[in-house]
This record gives structure tokens, sequence and C-alpha cells, in this order.
């Protein structure tokens, strides 16, 4: 599949791993693929703040990768996320519920993604094929991940990223 992407979509799934590694994790996740069509600059035609972006990500993150629907959830049971997050970093330390710190030393082997990464790299495809594009595109791997449930998708949203307006900005 990797072969049907334009060199602009490599370099995102690049991008992503490398994304990835400075982070310390494990993985590639759906957050690392939306980090690389940032510093891409992908998204710049929408007039989005790419710091914004990194700062709602970060944001997700420190609540354990819980999104706003998760919170909303919780607080309908009369569970407060926000009280969670605080009381855990007060004995934890700030970001406890982000992801695990970095090993030391290298990585060996082969990057690995997570389910959700993966499906956003098949959903690209499709999406490609269904618009009968030729390549899959870094707007294919954008719609993809707009596409989903979940953190990315939500903090686009928040900052006026939909399927239909980045469809509509960025077809050529």
């Amino acid at each position: 599949m990797f072969e049907r992407f334009t060199q602009d979509a490599r370099s995102t799934v690049s991008g992503a791993v490398a994304e990835s590694q400075r982070a310390g994790a494990a993985v590639v996740t759906e957050e690392h693929l939306l980090l690389a069509l940032l510093a891409l600059g992908a998204l710049d035609p929408l007039g989005v703040d790419r710091a914004a972006i990194a700062a709602g990500l970060a944001a997700a993150r420190r609540r354990g990768g819980m999104s706003k629907a998760d919170e909303e959830a919780l607080a309908g049971l009369g569970i407060d996320l926000t009280e969670i997050v605080s009381r855990v970093e007060e004995t934890h330390g700030e970001g406890a519920m982000s992801a695990p710190a970095p090993s030391p030393g290298r990585r060996t082997g082969r990057t690995r993604f997570t389910p959700g990464a993966k499906k956003v790299l098949e959903q690209s495809l499709r999406i490609a094929l269904g618009r009968k594009d030729r390549h899959i595109s870094t707007l294919h791997l954008l719609l993809s991940l707009l596409s989903r449930p979940g953190t990315p998708a939500e903090v686009l949203a928040e900052h006026g990223v939909t399927y239909a307006r980045a469809e509509a900005a960025l077809t050529v």
C-alpha cells in the first residue's frame, strides 16, 4: 500500500514515526500522524493554529487520552475527570496519566503502529479509492483522521476543522 502514497504522505508517515520516537512512545498513534501532518504544514491552508492543536492534544494526553465525550459521559455519572487528574497529579506528579516516560536506550526492530493508526492508513486508501484518486495524499490521511472517532478528530473539530471543511478547502 505504501507505494500508493505521495511523497508528502510518505513524509507524514515517516514524521509520525519520528514524533513517536521523540515522545519516547513504543508505538505510533493517530496523534503522531496528526502531529506529523501539522509539522508538514498540511493543515496550514485551513488557517489552523499549530500550537493550539498541539496544546489540545497535550491536554487530552494529560487526561489519560480521554476525549471530551468521555469526560462528559463520566460527568453524567457524577465523576469529575478534572478532579481525578488533579488528585493523581498531586500524588504522582504532573502528567502522571500521560504515556509512560521513555525508557533509556534505543529501540530496535520495526516501528509498530497502534490498531487505530493502522485503521487511519487503511481508511485513507478507502477514501482515495472512493474519490477515484490514484494516490494517497495528505488530504486522504487528514480526512481519514477526521472520519474516525477519537482525540485527533475531536481536537481538530474544536478548532473548526471538519471533514467537509477540509475536503472543500484542500481539494484541488
